[in-house]
């Protein structure tokens, strides 16, 4: 075979294994449109999808297995001519060892989504320029799940990636769509990858990492996991001391509260006062689950 075939080959091989760290499910609702035109809504879901799941997020190559599940739902409110707004709800989880179960690890819908965007344009993520508020905000989320991923296999391991979110974001602000700055409200783009990255919310990303060692140590020890990840949620208790009602406080149990109660409804006991007594006083909206909590 012709050296230069084989050398494109391979150069071909390597670039698809190499791109693809995130498994996204991109769905485009556009329920809310009066007589939406379909095919543009269809391309750009196409479009979404093809550029998450494509683009070389990290420079890491993975395997099937070791993709980041994820979705990003958007739902389009208003559309005129090459304007859009709605929401985009951003979902992520990541399997527990030696199990066939999916922790959630983020759950958050961010209202303040809108972009211009025309039929088959071609989307394209360049970190230190700005291209489009499409572009930014789908890429600022893919880091943003790459961050929180790493975050649980290791304490701060997801920091090359949220400071890469938080670079988009500040390259993003020179677009002027809202979400990108703190004088848009404080439970936004701004204030997520900041408080992300802030050394007072040190301990929210210590206890993503020591609540999913214990989910991992599971299958082995199954009270001492649940010991680790009581001790992991407890110590939440000690951020809400300093920062009560923190938004990442709330962004944690909107991924999690479901999932604790799981966990401390059934199999072998351990005391959990101290822990209820934590969880309504760092997340009283979820009071109603936590009064599930029987041990």
């Amino acid at each position: 075979m012709n050296n230069k075939i084989v050398t494109l080959l391979v150069f071909l091989i390597f670039g698809f294994t190499q791109a693809q760290q995130l498994n996204c499910t991109v769905t485009i609702n556009t329920d809310r449109l009066p007589n939406p035109n379909q095919q543009v809504y269809k391309t750009l879901q196409t479009s979404l999808s093809e550029f998450v799941n494509k683009t070389d997020w990290t420079g890491s190559v993975l395997k099937q297995n070791e993709r980041i599940n994820c979705s990003m739902y958007i739902t389009l409110l208003s559309n005129s001519s090459d304007q859009f707004s709605g929401t985009i709800q951003v979902q992520a989880s990541r399997l527990i060892y030696n199990s066939t179960y999916s922790s959630p690890i983020f759950n958050y819908n961010d209202k303040d989504f809108s972009f211009r965007y025309t039929e088959y344009e071609p989307l394209l993520f360049n970190p230190t320029t700005f291209e489009s508020n499409l572009v930014s905000v789908v890429s600022f989320y893919s880091y943003m799940i790459l961050g929180i991923d790493a975050d649980t296999f290791q304490m701060a391991g997801g920091s090359s990636y949220l400071e890469t979110a938080q670079n988009i974001s500040n390259v993003a602000q020179q677009g002027g769509f809202k979400g990108w700055s703190q004088a848009d409200g404080v439970q936004n783009r701004y204030f997520l990858i900041n408080d992300m990255l802030s050394p007072t919310y040190s301990d929210l990303r210590q206890t993503m990492f020591l609540y999913h060692s214990g989910l991992d140590n599971m299958s082995q020890d199954l009270k001492a996991a649940k010991e680790k990840i009581k001790s992991s949620v407890i110590l939440i208790g000690k951020l809400n001391s300093v920062k009560p009602n923190a938004f990442l406080t709330r962004i944690f149990f909107d991924a999690k509260s479901d999932e604790i109660v799981s966990v401390f409804s059934g199999g072998p006991s351990i005391p959990v006062t101290d822990l209820t007594d934590v969880l309504n006083k760092v997340s009283p909206l979820n009071s109603t689950k936590w009064s599930q909590i029987k041990f």
